[in-house]
């Protein structure tokens, strides 16, 4: 009984955690052939996301934002996209969201930011396409707290970017 409560309670954890999965199997259609993406500049208050190589921007995009745009996220729930540097950490080819790229939100500053509040800082953030549900809401800034592009564009981006790329996330 015990085992098998554990084994529910295991598979329910993997199906949270690709809380931006759960749609079809979808490998990226295209193959990048340019010079490395040294890091990702996002720019909330422009909605622009750039790919930089070196000092030299390869890709720029539009994106859309938490719904709660203004201001850096502080606890789960609160519709804000993050702040700060992070990193890119994982690829879920798998999204419900068409593909998604993880961002490693959250640090330790903002654990310990939330958790001087009482609050949980959140996580799952990711840079998403939009799916069924993003493309059904066909409105800015629709996410819990994720940058959002369109499926072309995120296809791309899966294409382009490697584990352990720093991002910043300016106001």
């Amino acid at each position: 009984m015990i085992r098998a409560t554990r084994a529910f309670f295991a598979f329910v954890a993997v199906a949270f955690l690709a809380s931006c999965g759960g749609g079809d199997s979808l490998q990226p259609s295209q193959t990048y052939q340019g010079p490395p993406v040294t890091q990702i500049v996002v720019k909330k208050a422009d909605r622009k996301m750039y790919l930089v190589s070196g000092k030299e921007v390869v890709k720029s995009y539009s994106i859309n934002l938490g719904n709660q745009p203004v201001g850096r996220k502080q606890y789960e729930g609160d519709g804000r996209t993050p702040e700060g540097m992070y990193f890119i950490d994982r690829f879920n080819p798998q999204s419900r969201y068409h593909l998604s790229v993880g961002i490693s939100y959250p640090s330790g500053q903002d654990v310990a930011n939330a958790a001087a509040m009482g609050l949980r800082p959140g996580g799952d953030i990711f840079i998403h396409g939009l799916g069924p549900e993003g493309r059904a809401l066909n409105r800015a800034d629709w996410t819990a707290g994720c940058i959002a592009v369109t499926d072309q564009e995120i296809e791309e981006i899966f294409s382009i970017l490697r584990p352990g790329v720093p991002i910043f996330i300016y106001p």
